[in-house]
């Protein structure tokens, strides 16, 4: 079937992602929706119900990744990836359905994956290598494979976008020297490049917000989890991650567009709408590597919320192609953010470099207008290099010693996470719910009024959405550090959880990636 047969064959049959943007008893996106905004208009599991929740089966990998993947569930079946492999579940059992491999070498550092992209009957994910490839999702055979690496250094974990005919990919890897990000739009059908769009311009008045000449190159913007997008406006909406050198600001002077910011873009031609950047002239590696959510509150604004690195949820009025910012609330301890970093001494600061919000993004509900961010408490300690020991041009691994400087963190005995909940409008807390380990784990928000979330000790966490009040916890058995979602299978309300996390970066024991299915007993 040719790629224009194969769309118009999607809207006869309205199954091209999904014909709507509301979420259904499906999880059909990473973050539930285009929109991002991980909401579930799913009641079985309430605030009266959450107590009966008890472990329903499980499904391990026996593969040891650093697994950030979260769960997309359609039509009964549960989609799961780790670096190198595909599976398919069934979301009511746990049985295999089937699995594919791809293996690449060498194998990235991170070894983590997003998750896949479904539309149409097949699945969409990328690879380490800067891959992109799609698969039946009935049978996990390979229907096309694409490279969109454009140099060395180049990783890519995030989850795709798929909408409208089209697969939206981006690399990652932007602090290793030259590497900046670049967004792709494929054609569902082939894999063909329909348009790309650089995160880092060549020319024009956002280049000179980079230093000039070649013994800094301009370094950063990846993309490190999935997009969001307004459906009806076609405005995709794409996060990028930090410049680099991370903390050595003085050789990239300048606001260095357009990283550490929010790009909204055409999705049908990848024409530059407008931006706005949450973290002017970053040396704290605070990017934005979660999708923002896209909602309209109970005000009538319409607006973005943007969880970071920084420790703060940005509130964004969405005016047309312009962005205001309304609000940014802490949901994490921010200590020591002015103060510069040096050569002579560490310096601590919070979050820390792996603090605030990482990989998984807000939940919004609408019903409620409150924004609910898990986040980390975890401070570092950066001292810089020695001015003398850096020669220009810099080389390619120059940000290898922690892009600059050296690091430590706290003792792994004083981290901690936070879930907080945000009035929408106003941008107040409403509640704050502290949790003992860093919170990493995608947060998700349902019509019962509860949120539900994991710690990286192995709980998934059950909370009151009105509250902040527990409801449950029940043991996974590994760290959490991927997807949480909900669902429908039979008429029976489930939760999914992605478990298993092991990181280089994370001291946490070592684990298989598996998930585990809970539901109402």
């Amino acid at each position: 079937m040719n790629s224009t047969a194969w769309k118009l064959g999607c809207l006869l049959l309205t199954i091209c992602g999904a014909t709507s943007s509301a979420q259904t008893s499906n999880w059909f996106t990473y973050n539930g929706n285009y929109e991002a905004t991980r909401f579930s208009p799913l009641t079985q599991i309430n605030s009266h119900t959450a107590s009966r929740l008890a472990r329903v089966c499980s499904f391990d990998t026996r593969e040891q990744m650093s697994m950030q993947s979260g769960p997309v569930v359609v039509d009964g079946a549960l989609y799961l990836t780790t670096d190198t492999s595909t599976y398919a579940i069934d979301a009511a059992t746990c049985a295999l359905k089937w699995r594919t491999g791809r293996a690449y070498s060498p194998l990235g550092f991170l070894k983590n994956n997003h998750g896949v992209a479904y539309m149409g009957g097949r699945l969409f994910r990328v690879s380490g290598d800067a891959h992109a490839y799609s698969l039946d999702a009935a049978t996990g055979k390979l229907l096309w494979d694409v490279s969109f690496r454009a140099r060395d250094g180049e990783t890519a974990p995030m989850a795709p976008l798929a909408w409208n005919g089209m697969v939206f990919v981006g690399n990652a890897g932007g602090d290793n020297m030259g590497v900046t990000g670049h967004l792709h739009a494929l054609d569902a059908a082939t894999g063909r490049e329909l348009w790309r769009f650089d995160v880092v311009p060549d020319t024009g008045a956002p280049r000179r917000t980079w230093p000039s000449g070649d013994a800094v190159p301009p370094t950063g913007g990846g993309m490190w989890t999935s997009l969001a997008l307004d459906p009806v406006r076609g405005v995709l909406y794409v996060p990028t991650g930090n410049a680099a050198p991370d903390f050595v600001i003085r050789l990239r002077p300048g606001e260095n567009l357009y990283t550490d910011s929010i790009i909204a873009l055409d999705a049908k031609t990848g024409r530059f709408l407008g931006h706005i950047q949450t973290s002017k002239y970053d040396y704290h590696d605070w990017d934005v590597s979660a999708a923002p959510t896209v909602f309209t509150t109970r005000a009538g604004r319409a607006m973005i919320a943007v969880p970071g690195k920084d420790g703060l949820v940005h509130g964004i009025v969405r005016d047309g192609d312009r962005f205001t910012l309304q609000y940014s609330t802490p949901t994490t301890t921010r200590l020591n953010i002015t103060a510069p970093l040096t050569h002579l001494r560490a310096t601590r600061f919070c979050p820390g470099t792996q603090g605030g919000s990482e990989w998984n993004g807000a939940a919004f509900n609408p019903g409620l207008n409150l924004i609910f961010v898990g986040a980390v408490d975890w401070c570092a300690h950066i001292r810089l290099v020695h001015p003398d020991s850096i020669k220009l041009p810099l080389a390619p691994d120059f940000t290898g010693a922690a892009g600059g400087g050296f690091g430590q963190f706290d003792p792994k005995d004083q981290w901690k996470g936070w879930i907080t909940a945000v009035d929408a409008d106003a941008g107040t807390v409403s509640w704050k719910h502290r949790v003992a380990t860093p919170v990493l784990a995608g947060v998700t928000t349902t019509a019962g009024d509860v949120v539900i979330t994991g710690d990286m000790n192995g709980s998934l966490l059950v909370l009151d959405a009105r509250t902040g009040a527990p409801l449950y916890s029940g043991s996974v058995g590994a760290s959490i550090g991927g997807g949480v979602v909900t669902y429908d299978a039979g008429g029976r309300q489930y939760i999914a959880v992605a478990a298993g996390s092991i990181s280089p970066v994370w001291p946490l024991p070592e684990a298989t990636s598996r998930v585990v299915v809970f539901g109402l007993h």
